[in-house]
């Protein structure tokens, strides 16, 4: 039967975090670019060629800083971590290291339905992560060394969930409604921001 064991504290964990959250930021920026030579015209229709590239940069940028603003919340009072901790947040990180390629194809083929569900799978993926990693390190206040978790509360489990649960019905609405199941995403910034002034006032 598998037991927690500690492994250290989750310093090298959240430096590791930091850096693949920076690359996979900086990687949206490297496919905005205008081609050299052009004369105003053309210069006019790369810029407007360019508007999906940078909506879908700004969204991403969102999603990205969200989740990583969250795994350091995630482990704010985490004194040691373990295998399973090692691993699930490994696993999210593999997830926020793919995210430029849902968003290159959301740039360019967002009036397909499987580029939406695609970008919407690989949010719904790192969303459930770290929602695992949270509930994981909530049952392991010997990791936390007896202090409370604010990352175990209802009330943030339940944020994280509404991203999941969002994102993961998007998926099958995307393949029957297209593009337009992106609007679904629009729900979470009213909940999310009652429930995030509900945490604030908690802690």
């Amino acid at each position: 039967m598998w037991t927690s064991r500690p492994d250290g504290g989750p310093d090298r964990l959240l430096t590791l975090a930091d850096g693949v959250f920076a690359i996979a930021i900086t990687l949206l920026v490297l496919d905005l670019y205008v081609p050299r030579g052009l004369d105003a015209d053309q210069y006019d229709q790369a810029l407007r060629r360019l508007l999906p590239d940078l909506g879908a940069y700004a969204l991403s940028v969102t999603v990205l800083g969200s989740f990583c603003h969250d795994h350091r919340r995630i482990f704010r009072d985490v004194r040691e971590v373990d295998g399973q901790v090692i691993t699930l947040s490994i696993a999210g990180l593999g997830v926020a290291a793919l995210v430029p390629f849902p968003t290159r194809l959301l740039a360019e083929y967002g009036d397909q339905p499987v580029s939406v569900a695609v970008y919407s799978g690989a949010v719904a993926a790192m969303g459930a992560g770290q929602l695992a990693l949270a509930a994981v390190l909530a049952r392991r206040p010997w990791l936390r060394h007896g202090t409370p978790s604010e990352a175990g509360t209802t009330l943030y489990l339940v944020d994280s969930a509404t991203m999941v649960v969002v994102f993961v019905a998007t998926v099958p609405l995307a393949l029957v409604m297209g593009s337009y199941a992106m609007w679904l995403w629009l729900v979470l910034v009213p909940v999310r921001g009652l429930l995030g002034r509900r945490l604030q006032k908690q802690a």
